[in-house]
């Protein structure tokens, strides 16, 4: 019977379309390889090709990673190209293993808030306000810009600012913006936004850490100053 290639495979379960819906650590470790090598032979597809290649070495990558050039040539469907191809991936889980893990900035202060942003802001002629999404040990999930304006800043969209931060599973929200004038005195309208980002934040159980306002010498906190 002849085999279908893995473009007339249901969408479903094509390698790469099913690492898009679901993730890579759905796939199996044929499936991953078969995105690298992109491609099998006329008699079988690239998962049903990686599957024999890893069938030989006991289904083990430590004993695939350990393959000549020359070895995995030796299948058919498998050139110079793909082998390198196998072989770096290989080499780079290897080397992923021995990785210290990046540990994301922790911004549970006024102060480290500032330090963390003060590149971002400090030669801005206009204002800009952004997000700290961070998780539970206020450890950074992402810092996102939400508004620019001119010498003050453009209306914050609370409901916007809310979905970013519910998509990415915030449990503790900052707010922090720049003044270029160099004051850190806040503003009645910083006032205002500030009472609008609590309640919101109130509303869907996210804890308001801060709204920090910035200068490129200086920041206000209003959590610090016991306006939260």
């Amino acid at each position: 019977m002849e085999k279908l290639s893995i473009n007339h495979w249901a969408e479903a379960d094509r390698p790469r379309e099913k690492l898009e819906r679901l993730g890579a650590d759905a796939l199996s470790d044929a499936e991953l390889l078969a995105i690298l090598i992109g491609s099998g032979t006329t008699d079988e597809s690239a998962v049903d090709l990686m599957k024999r290649i890893l069938n030989d070495y006991n289904n083990n990558l430590n004993t695939l990673g350990k393959l000549s050039l020359r070895d995995l040539e030796q299948y058919k469907g498998i050139g110079p190209a793909k082998a390198i191809t196998i072989l770096a991936a290989c080499e780079l889980g290897k080397r992923r293993q021995k990785a210290t893990v990046e540990e994301a900035p922790l911004l549970n202060t006024a102060e480290k808030v500032y330090h963390f942003m003060h590149t971002a802001i400090q030669d801005l002629d206009i204002e800009e306000g952004w997000i700290l999404m961070m998780k539970q040990n206020y450890r950074l999930i992402e810092a996102k810009r939400i508004s620019i304006g001119g010498l003050t800043m453009a209306p914050i969209d609370i409901r916007l600012m809310m979905k970013e931060a519910l998509l990415k599973n915030t449990t503790i929200l900052a707010f922090c913006h720049n003044h270029p004038s160099g004051s850190t005195s806040p503003s009645r309208e910083d006032n205002q936004l500030t009472l609008r980002i609590h309640k919101a934040c109130e509303l869907l159980n996210i804890h308001f850490a801060d709204h920090v306002i910035l200068t490129d010498g200086g920041f206000f906190s209003y959590r610090e100053e016991g306006k939260l």
